[in-house]
């Protein structure tokens, strides 16, 4: 637990890990004996990338997450008008974003939001948050769950959130 919340807090700031892992939270591991996956009352938090040591959201980590971090904290802002194929979990588009905090680094996990502050997806930012309001075209989060799929109970994880054990033994995984 203190190993998966201090991996969190280096992600998403202090006190996020305390934020998104509940004490009575699971652990599934690899057969080499890593955490590779957070759950909590049967849904999955995080996923634990053996890559690179970073953890993926799952939508039930993100709205923990969402609750846990003050806005603009890792959060990119669209229009109205696409919110309702973001739920769908399509990717979010540079020319749709009108906020993003300005900490985010190509590659972070993000929280996609309205203007409200109202959670429609998660997933990995293509570019800095700057980037995303100076660009007009172009991919802006490259969404990994839409909050629809998640009510819905429908989700399939992505090729990343696999048990990748060659990617693991091959690179310095926490």
């Amino acid at each position: 637990m203190q190993r998966a919340r201090v991996i969190a807090d280096f992600q998403f700031g202090r006190g996020a890990g305390k934020g998104l892992f509940p004490d009575d939270c699971d652990f599934i591991f690899s057969r080499t004996g890593r955490v590779r996956q957070i759950t909590w009352n049967g849904s999955r938090l995080a996923t634990l990338r053996a890559s690179d040591g970073r953890l993926t959201l799952g939508m039930a980590g993100a709205i923990r997450l969402h609750h846990a971090l003050p806005p603009p904290a890792y959060r990119v802002s669209i229009v109205p008008e696409v919110a309702e194929f973001i739920l769908k979990g399509k990717n979010a588009f540079c020319k749709h974003v009108v906020a993003a905090d300005p900490t985010i680094r190509s590659g972070d996990e993000v929280l996609v939001v309205t203007r409200d502050d109202e959670l429609l997806a998660t997933g990995a930012a293509v570019l800095s948050g700057e980037e995303m309001l100076v660009f007009n075209y172009g991919v802006a989060v490259k969404v990994r769950q839409g909050r629809s799929a998640h009510d819905a109970g429908k989700y399939q994880p992505q090729e990343d959130e696999a048990d990748d054990e060659a990617a693991g033994d091959a690179g310095g995984a926490v």
